[in-house]
C-alpha cells in the first residue's frame, strides 16, 4: 500500500481497536471474538512494524486497556499493569524461546520457565500496607484502574491482614467466577426473568463492578494471584516460583497446576497436559502463561510497548461447530452502527448453546458471502463472542439463497425509521436518526448523565428507560424540563428520590466545556480528546465554528476524527439539541483565547497527594487540566508541581527529597488564576 493507504487503514485499525477495547475492558459487553480482535491487533502491529515513523503514542499498540469506568473512582497503579503477547501455535512459542534464549546469550541452552494456566476473569491489584489490606484496583489502562475495594473485601479467598514485614505490597492476580456457581447464578437470573450472564468472565466483571458490594456478596467469586507488582520491605528471592511459594505462604490462592519447566519442550507438554486437563477443571482458562523464572533474566530481558519480554500466553484453540443461518437481522448500537447478526440454529459450542453470532459488518459477510440458510462453521473464539468462521457452501441450497446486503434489507433503521448510509470509509452502515432513535437515545441520554460527562446522579438504566419508553424524554435537553409530578410519577420514584434527581439536573447545568464536549456524545470524542479540544478552542462556538484544518490542529485529533466533529456540528438537529441545553441554561466558564497557543500551564507535570481543604481531586484535576497542565500518579525528576493537602503521604517526602515545588490549594489556586489570565504565564 502507498503511504496514505497506509495511514487511512492505521486510523481505522486505531478506531476499531480502541472501540472494542472500551467494549470488553470497560463496558464488560465484548462485541467482537478474540479471534477477531487478535487480527486486527495484528494487523495494526505489523503495519506498524513496517512503518515505524507512523508509530503514535496514542495507539492501541502501546497501551494494556481502555480507560476506567466512569462509575467508580479511580486509583493509580504504583507499577503498571501490563497486559501479555498471544501466541497462537508452536512455532510461536519456539520464537519467543529463541529470543528469550539469544537475549540471555543462551542460544545453544535451556531456559528455565515458570508455567499457569491463563485464568479467563478479571485482574485486580490489591494493595497491602503494613500487612493491612487497604485498597484493590481493576487494571483499567494499565495505569489508572476502578476503585473495587469495597467489593473485593466480600471475596472469601481474599486475605485482610498478612503477615508481612513489608510496609507495600502490591498483590496481582485475577478474579473468576467458577462454572458451578456460574450456573447457579444464571438459574437464579432466569428465575427472576432477568438477563442472564454470557459465560464466567463476563459474570465475575459485571459482579465485582456492582456499585452495591452486597450485590457481589451474593455471588461466589474466587480470586487466584499471579504475582506482585510494586513493593517495599518484601524479601529478595530469586524467581518468580519462589514469589508465588511466598504468596501461597501468606495464604493467598495460588492455582495448584503451577510448574516449573525446562526449555521449549517443556513449554509444551505443559501446554498439551493442561489442555487435557481443561475440561475437568471449576474454572475457565483460555491457555497458559510462560514465564522466565529468574527474576534477574526477567530484569535482563525488560519490556516492550505494553508487554513483558520474559513471559507470553499461549492460547487454546477455538472451539467450533456447525450450525445452520436460520435469519440476518441488525442490532442498531448507541452511535447508530447496524451491526447485523446471524440467527443460528442452536448449537452447543465451547460450554454454552450458542443461538446467535455477530458478523461484524457488509465487508465480513460479503467477505465470508453468509446467506440465510447456509451451514455455517461457528466459533468461540477465545471462550467470549460467537463468530462465523466460514460458509460450508457444499452444503448451499439449490438453487442458491439471496445475498444479503444491509443497504438493500435495512433501507431505512429498524428501530426509528431514519435514512441508513454507509459513508466510503466506513465499514459500518449507521442511523442517521441521531437523538431522535430511540435504540440511540437511550444510550445517548445515559451518556450525557454519566459521571465524567454532566453528572446527573440517580439518572440510571431503569430511569432513563422510562423517560424513554413513556416519551417524556427524546433529547438531553428535555431532561431540564423535567417537573416534580412527572418524576414522582414514575416506578420506584418516590419522593425524595424526586427532589434529589432534580436537585443533581439543577447542579449539571454548571458544568465545564470539556465535560459538555463529552457529554454531546460525539463518536470520535472521547473523555481525553473532549479536554483537549476545550483547551485549544476555549470556547464552544469556536469549536462548532471549526473545520477540518483547524481541528487538525488540536493534540492527537487527525482526520478521521476531526471529520467525526464537523459532521456532528454540520448536523442541525444537533446545534438544535445545543442550542436547547444552553437556553435551558446549561453553561460553563468560557474563554476567548486559547490556552494551546499562550502555552501558560501546557506540558506542566503535576502530582496531587492528600486531601485539599475545599476541592476534590476530581476538581482539582479538572482545573489543572483546563489549564493546560497534566496529572501523573507518581514523583519523579518531571515532575513540576505537587499539590499537597492533609495526610500527603510518601510523595510530598519525594518532592522535598527531590526539590520540586509543592503547592498547598491557595497557591495552586493563584497559579491557575495567573495562568487562565489573558497575559498569565506559569
Amino acid at each position: 500500500m502507498a503511504i496514505p493507504e497506509v495511514q487511512l487503514r492505521i486510523a481505522a485499525l486505531r478506531q476499531e481497536i480502541e472501540h472494542h477495547n472500551y467494549q470488553y475492558y470497560v463496558l464488560d459487553t465484548p462485541s467482537v471474538p478474540d479471534a477477531e480482535y487478535d487480527r486486527l491487533w495484528r494487523e495494526l502491529q505489523e503495519l506498524e512494524t513496517a512503518h515505524p515513523e507512523l508509530v503514535s503514542a496514542d495507539s492501541p499498540t502501546q497501551r494494556v486497556g481502555a480507560a476506567p469506568l466512569a462509575a467508580f473512582s479511580q486509583i493509580t497503579h504504583r507499577q503498571p499493569m501490563l497486559s501479555l503477547n498471544n501466541a497462537f501455535g508452536d512455532a510461536e512459542v519456539a520464537a519467543f524461546d529463541k529470543r528469550v534464549r539469544d537475549a540471555l546469550g543462551r542460544a545453544e541452552g535451556e531456559v528455565e520457565y515458570a508455567v499457569e494456566p491463563k485464568f479467563d476473569g478479571l485482574a485486580i491489584s490489591l494493595t497491602y500496607e503494613k500487612g493491612r489490606f487497604v485498597s484493590a484496583a481493576t487494571r483499567g489502562d494499565g495505569s489508572t484502574g476502578e476503585d473495587v475495594s469495597a467489593n473485593l473485601r466480600t471475596i472469601k479467598s481474599v486475605p485482610l491482614q498478612i503477615d508481612t514485614d513489608a510496609s507495600l505490597l502490591e498483590v496481582r492476580g485475577e478474579v473468576l467466577m467458577f462454572r458451578r456457581d456460574f450456573e447457579r447464578m444464571n438459574d437464579a437470573q432466569r428465575a427472576r426473568g432477568d438477563k442472564e450472564y454470557m459465560n464466567p468472565r463476563n459474570a465475575a466483571a459485571g459482579s465485582l463492578r456492582q456499585l452495591d458490594s452486597k450485590i457481589t456478596a451474593s455471588r461466589r467469586l474466587h480470586f487466584f494471584v499471579y504475582g506482585i507488582g510494586a513493593s517495599e520491605g518484601w524479601p529478595s528471592v530469586e524467581s518468580h516460583a519462589a514469589v508465588l511459594n511466598r504468596l501461597a505462604e501468606l495464604r493467598f490462592p495460588v492455582s495448584e497446576e503451577r510448574a516449573v519447566v525446562q526449555g521449549l519442550d517443556g513449554l509444551l507438554a505443559y501446554y498439551q497436559r493442561l489442555g487435557e486437563r481443561r475440561p475437568a477443571l471449576p474454572y475457565d482458562i483460555d491457555g497458559v502463561v510462560y514465564k522466565v523464572n529468574s527474576l534477574a533474566d526477567q530484569t535482563k530481558l525488560g519490556f516492550v510497548s505494553r508487554a513483558p519480554r520474559f513471559a507470553i500466553a499461549h492460547k487454546f484453540a477455538a472451539e467450533e461447530a456447525l450450525t445452520t443461518v436460520q435469519d440476518i437481522q441488525v442490532q442498531v448500537g448507541r452511535t447508530g452502527a447496524l451491526t447485523p447478526v446471524a440467527h443460528l440454529a442452536p448449537v452447543f459450542v465451547g460450554g454454552v448453546t450458542v443461538v446467535h453470532a455477530t458478523l461484524h459488518n457488509q465487508d465480513e459477510i460479503d467477505r465470508k458471502d453468509v446467506r440465510i440458510g447456509d451451514t455455517v462453521i461457528v466459533r468461540r473464539a477465545g471462550d467470549v463472542i460467537p463468530e462465523v468462521v466460514a460458509v460450508v457452501t457444499e452444503k448451499r441450497s439449490v438453487p442458491e439463497p439471496a445475498r444479503f446486503n444491509i443497504l438493500a434489507q435495512y433501507p431505512r433503521c429498524p428501530v426509528c425509521g431514519s435514512h441508513v448510509e454507509r459513508l466510503p470509509d466506513e465499514a459500518v452502515a449507521r442511523c442517521t436518526g441521531g437523538l431522535f432513535c430511540p435504540a440511540q437515545r437511550r444510550e445517548a441520554l445515559l451518556h450525557f448523565a454519566a459521571r465524567r460527562a454532566l453528572d446527573i446522579d440517580g439518572l440510571g438504566d431503569k430511569l432513563v428507560d422510562q423517560l424513554v419508553e413513556r416519551g417524556l424524554v427524546h433529547t438531553p435537553a428535555d431532561l431540564y424540563g423535567l417537573s416534580f409530578f412527572t418524576l414522582a410519577s414514575l416506578d420506584r420514584m418516590a419522593e425524595k428520590s424526586a427532589n434529589n434527581l432534580l436537585a443533581a439536573i439543577e447542579k449539571s447545568k454548571t458544568t465545564t466545556l470539556a465535560r459538555f464536549i463529552f457529554g454531546l456524545g460525539i463518536r470520535t470524542v472521547g473523555e481525553a480528546t473532549a479536554k483537549d479540544l476545550a483547551r485549544h478552542f476555549g470556547s464552544l462556538n469556536a469549536l462548532m465554528q471549526a473545520d477540518v484544518q483547524n481541528l487538525l490542529q488540536v493534540r492527537d485529533v487527525g482526520p478521521i476524527v476531526a471529520q467525526g466533529i464537523t459532521q456532528f456540528f454540520a448536523e442541525p438537529h444537533n446545534r438544535e439539541v445545543i442550542h436547547g441545553l444552553r437556553a435551558a441554561g446549561v453553561h460553563w466558564p468560557e474563554v476567548t483565547h486559547s490556552l494551546q497557543t499562550t502555552g501558560m500551564l501546557s506540558g506542566k507535570s503535576f502530582v496531587l497527594t492528600g486531601t485539599l481543604p475545599t476541592m476534590t481531586r476530581d476538581e482539582a484535576k479538572e482545573k489543572i487540566e483546563a489549564a493546560g497542565g497534566k496529572i501523573t500518579g507518581s514523583v519523579s525528576l518531571k515532575t513540576d508541581f505537587v499539590v499537597a493537602g492533609v495526610e500527603a503521604g510518601s510523595k510530598l517526602a519525594k518532592a522535598h527529597t527531590l526539590g520540586i515545588k509543592v503547592l498547598d490549594e491557595p497557591a495552586l489556586l493563584a497559579l491557575l488564576e495567573k495562568a487562565l489570565s489573558p497575559h498569565g504565564s506559569a
